[in-house]
Protein backbone atom coordinates (compact mmCIF):
# COMPACT_ATOMS: atom_id res chain seq x y z
CA UNK A 1 0.00 0.00 0.00
CA UNK A 2 1.57 3.24 -1.04
CA UNK A 3 -0.26 6.91 0.05
CA UNK A 4 -1.02 9.50 -2.66
CA UNK A 5 -2.46 12.85 -2.34
CA UNK A 6 -5.75 13.98 -1.89
CA UNK A 7 -6.87 10.48 0.11
CA UNK A 8 -6.04 7.98 -2.47
CA UNK A 9 -4.26 5.02 -1.78
CA UNK A 10 -2.22 2.73 -4.02
CA UNK A 11 -3.09 -0.91 -3.11
CA UNK A 12 -1.31 -3.87 -3.92
CA UNK A 13 -3.71 -6.87 -4.25
CA UNK A 14 -2.98 -10.60 -2.87
CA UNK A 15 -4.08 -11.86 -6.04
CA UNK A 16 -1.15 -10.54 -8.24
CA UNK A 17 -3.62 -8.47 -10.32
CA UNK A 18 -2.29 -5.15 -11.47
CA UNK A 19 -2.30 -2.39 -8.44
CA UNK A 20 -5.41 -0.23 -8.03
CA UNK A 21 -5.99 3.02 -7.00
CA UNK A 22 -8.40 3.23 -4.05
CA UNK A 23 -10.47 6.17 -1.57
CA UNK A 24 -11.99 6.20 1.91
CA UNK A 25 -15.62 6.50 1.93
CA UNK A 26 -17.08 9.83 3.03
CA UNK A 27 -17.94 8.06 6.06
CA UNK A 28 -14.87 6.82 7.41
CA UNK A 29 -13.01 9.79 6.04
CA UNK A 30 -15.20 11.94 8.83
CA UNK A 31 -14.53 8.84 10.91
CA UNK A 32 -10.70 9.61 10.60
CA UNK A 33 -8.84 6.19 9.99
CA UNK A 34 -5.10 6.57 10.13
CA UNK A 35 -3.97 3.99 7.42
CA UNK A 36 -0.12 3.17 7.08
CA UNK A 37 1.87 1.66 4.61
CA UNK A 38 1.94 -2.04 5.04
CA UNK A 39 -2.09 -1.98 6.44
CA UNK A 40 -4.05 -4.78 4.93
CA UNK A 41 -7.59 -3.91 3.95
CA UNK A 42 -10.61 -5.24 2.20
CA UNK A 43 -11.26 -3.08 -1.40
CA UNK A 44 -14.57 -3.28 -3.60
CA UNK A 45 -12.59 -2.93 -7.38
CA UNK A 46 -14.97 -0.84 -9.37
CA UNK A 47 -17.25 -2.08 -11.88
CA UNK A 48 -16.72 0.15 -14.54
CA UNK A 49 -12.96 0.71 -14.52
CA UNK A 50 -10.64 -2.16 -12.77
CA UNK A 51 -7.79 0.36 -11.77
CA UNK A 52 -10.11 2.14 -9.06
CA UNK A 53 -11.48 0.98 -5.92
CA UNK A 54 -12.92 1.79 -2.41
CA UNK A 55 -11.37 0.72 0.60
CA UNK A 56 -14.33 -1.15 3.09
CA UNK A 57 -12.52 -1.86 6.12
CA UNK A 58 -8.88 -2.53 7.86
CA UNK A 59 -8.01 -5.60 8.30
CA UNK A 60 -6.62 -6.74 11.83
CA UNK A 61 -2.66 -8.01 10.67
Amino acid sequence: MELLPSALVRVRLLEGEHPLVAHLPSTQQANFVRLRVGDRVKVAVSAQDRTRGRILELLAK
